[in-house]
């Protein structure tokens, strides 16, 4: 037996595969800071980042060691251990979800049956380290922000939970693998579930941006109303923390739009050989539609948003529901649609 066929070999093992799953989230972090700077001086006809180091290719990185070295700043009246706290929940589930995340067939540090319930598990955590934040500040714009963003949250993951069930009723699967599989087929790109499903893949992804409160849903974080919201009252190591949680949320929206509806792992070109680049090309581009969106778009009043997820949203994600499984159950049009979106 072999020194990997050992307790301690099989740690290790998994340590390393852990290690780099969070070296590649957080690689890509700075990448997502820089590119969405980037973005929006382009769009906003000016440069961005350009000075430290080539192309300013550095400045995220310059910004994230002035976070590390300055004082933290903790209120008088705060909850000082729910204070700290919160943060670390936030960047700590937003790092656990990506457990059962992809990248190849094989590459993929756990190859859950219900992978699909795994994120919704976590992801529902995740507005605990917002409002955990907010209530400990001990101030009103702080606590006003975390009920913001808790409403907001759960508002719009009621959307996406129906969306998946559309995506799980029509695979028959809960694993991720299982879901990019289903969408291998001889037409490459229109084989996937962007084109059964064309529908929801608006709303998955106007739902994503309101579920990681980014514009034109950054209510919580209104700065002419609440002045940054939940995390004002936070500075250096937390305020980071709260930060890279938020940007890696988004990087896993993007993964799961990329699952879904895109293919995952997949070449769009059949005869191109299938790889976890098209799978890290595609979050990307999908970034990109993230970052250009928070660059053209004016931020939506709090009860807009509200009546878009409960009374837009909502009804029309339910609809497609039952659609679907109208369609799987009695294979309308001849069974033609039901073969078609389960590769049969």
């Amino acid at each position: 037996m072999g020194f990997f066929d050992t307790t301690l070999g099989m740690f290790l093992i998994i340590l390393a595969q852990c290690l780099m799953v969070l070296g590649f989230v957080m690689i890509s972090l700075l990448v997502l800071v820089y590119g969405d700077r980037k973005v929006w001086g382009a769009v906003q006809m000016r440069r961005g980042p350009n000075v430290v180091g080539p192309w300013g290719i550095l400045q995220t990185i310059a910004d994230a060691l002035k976070y590390v070295v300055k004082e933290v700043v903790v209120p008088a009246g705060a909850d000082r251990t729910v204070f700290f706290l919160a943060p670390l929940a936030s960047f700590i589930l937003a790092v656990v979800a990506w457990a059962v995340i992809p990248f190849d067939e094989t590459w993929i540090l756990s190859d859950l049956n219900v992978a699909v319930l795994f994120v919704f598990a976590v992801s529902s955590l995740e507005v605990y380290g917002v409002i955990m934040g907010g209530w400990a500040s001990n101030s009103k714009y702080p606590f006003l922000g975390a009920l913001r963003s808790a409403a907001q949250m759960i508002s719009y993951e009621v959307s996406i939970g129906f969306i998946i069930v559309g995506i799980i009723i029509t695979t028959g699967s809960l694993s991720f693998v299982d879901i990019v599989l289903a969408q291998d087929g001889d037409w490459g790109f229109f084989s996937w579930y962007w084109l059964p499903h064309f529908p929801m893949v608006f709303l998955f992804f106007i739902s994503a941006l309101a579920e990681t409160n980014r514009p034109p849903f950054d209510l919580p974080e209104a700065e002419s109303e609440l002045v940054a919201g939940y995390q004002v009252e936070y500075s250096s190591t937390p305020f980071l923390l709260f930060m890279a949680g938020e940007y890696i949320a988004i990087w896993l929206m993007c993964a799961l739009t990329t699952l879904l509806f895109f293919g995952g792992w997949l070449s769009p070109v059949p005869g191109l050989p299938d790889g976890a680049i098209w799978f890290v090309a595609k979050m990307g581009f999908f970034f990109f539609l993230f970052a250009m969106v928070k660059a053209i778009t004016p931020r939506y009043r709090y009860d807009q948003l509200m009546r878009l997820g409960w009374k837009v949203f909502l009804p029309m994600s339910l609809l497609w529901v039952v659609v679907v499984s109208f369609f799987a159950q009695y294979g309308a049009f001849g069974g033609t649609y039901a073969r078609w979106v389960t590769g049969g």
